[in-house]
């Protein structure tokens, strides 16, 4: 069953704003768009970079360094969405932020 982990306060992300947030030693940028929260991969799978410090329009954020887009909503690439990089679901409960987490493989 999936779990759900608080990862910031609703004003901890302003509108057009992001924040990172490492769950299961994965960093996850989170961002908020017109009350909208999304949370995907921080890391752009082409050279590395922070997602969280890039451009948002259309429902994509664009990397900062080489301006790949990746959807928010399925973390698939704009230009090729068979690449795809993690997306999460996102929950407002009251003021809190919540991640929900992947189902774990039982051991």
């Amino acid at each position: 069953m999936p779990q759900r982990v608080t990862v910031a306060k609703v004003a901890d992300i302003p509108d057009g704003g992001s924040v990172v947030v490492n769950v299961l030693k994965r960093d996850v940028a989170v961002f908020n768009v017109n009350g909208s929260f999304f949370a995907v991969d921080d890391f752009c799978p082409h050279m590395g970079a922070s997602l969280s410090g890039g451009y948002i329009e259309d429902g994509c954020v664009t990397c900062p360094w080489h301006f790949w887009r990746f959807r928010l909503t399925d973390g698939a690439w704009a230009d090729n969405p068979k690449q795809k990089i993690g997306a999460y679901p996102i929950h407002v409960v009251g003021d809190d932020v919540q991640l929900e987490l992947p189902d774990l493989p039982v051991v």
